[in-house]
This record gives C-alpha cells, sequence and structure tokens, in this order.
C-alpha cells in the first residue's frame, strides 16, 4: 500500500467516495421522508392521513437534505473533473469557497437531523400515551433522520478534506 501524501493533501478519488457516500445517503433519506405516510387512529376525528410536511421538523429535514443533495451533486461534478483532468475546476480561487460552504452544508445537515431526532422521540412518547397507530411512521422519519446524520457525518470529513487544500501562510 502507497504511503499518504506527505504534503497533507487527500487524494481527489478518496474525496469522490466520499462525496458519492454523502450523496447516497442523502438521496435514500429524502426517499424514506418523502414516502413515509400512516393513518393515525384518532376515537374523535376518525382516521387522519400523517405525512411528514405535516410536522415542521420534517419539513426541515426536508429542505436540509434538498440543499445537501444539491451541494454534493456539483460538489461530486468537480471532484470527478479534478479526478479526471488532475487539475481543480476554478483553480485555487474556489478553495475559501468549497472550504466555507463545505461547514456550512454540514451544519444544516446535523441540524435537520437533529431536529427530526427530537420530533421522533417527542411523537414515540405522544403514540405510547395515545396509541395513534403511527409507529411505522414514526421509524421512518427516524430511519431517514439517522441516514440524513451519516450524511452529515460524511460531509463532515468533505469539509476537513476541503481545509486540507487551503493555502498555507506563514504567520
Amino acid at each position: 500500500m502507497a504511503p499518504p501524501p506527505s504534503n497533507g493533501v487527500v487524494s481527489p478519488f478518496v474525496c469522490l467516495i466520499v462525496r458519492v457516500l454523502t450523496l447516497i445517503c442523502l438521496l435514500i433519506s429524502l426517499i424514506l421522508l418523502t414516502t413515509a405516510t400512516a393513518t393515525a387512529s384518532v376515537s374523535d376525528y376518525g382516521d387522519i392521513k400523517v405525512r411528514f410536511k405535516d410536522f415542521r421538523a420534517f419539513r426541515y429535514l426536508c429542505a436540509a437534505i434538498v440543499i445537501g443533495v444539491a451541494y454534493t451533486l456539483v460538489q461530486t461534478a468537480f471532484t470527478v473533473f479534478q479526478v479526471s483532468t488532475g487539475t481543480r475546476f476554478g483553480g485555487n480561487g474556489l478553495v475559501y469557497i468549497d472550504f466555507y460552504a463545505d461547514k456550512v452544508v454540514s451544519c444544516i445537515l446535523a441540524t435537520g437531523a437533529a431536529a427530526s431526532f427530537g420530533m421522533t422521540q417527542d411523537l414515540k412518547i405522544m403514540v405510547d400515551v395515545s396509541g395513534l397507530g403511527i409507529t411505522h411512521f414514526i421509524n421512518v422519519t427516524n430511519a431517514a433522520a439517522s441516514l440524513c446524520f451519516l450524511g452529515f457525518l460524511f460531509s463532515f470529513v468533505s469539509s476537513v478534506f476541503s481545509s486540507f487544500a487551503l493555502p498555507k501562510t506563514a504567520a
């Protein structure tokens, strides 16, 4: 096995793999979240259809995932360009934008997952008390939040990799 690069820069191929893993996690999370539905049986109102868009935390998770997917698609295309040509798209001018955008998108994904974890816990308590019959819905949204969190972890690794590409300045 070859030793790691001595200048602290991560291989573009490794960056590509991490970006693709981020994209896969976020896409599966988005699919799970948008297809999550249930029918709650409420004694006074009858059956009520429950969807992710009925809860603000899940709508925020959806928005966070869509932002993450869009950003990751763009960055994946730039990384494919770098892997295939050997040069960075935009040269070193976009290094700072990559660095800060990676941090922002990581934070958006983390807060989306965290808000959804909190919402699923609140719903679990409500279901245990009232027996609404939406346990499957809660489990699916929890899985979507978990995959978003995994996408955040990969995105965070990408942000660490992008910090290695920053120009070294003498203090």
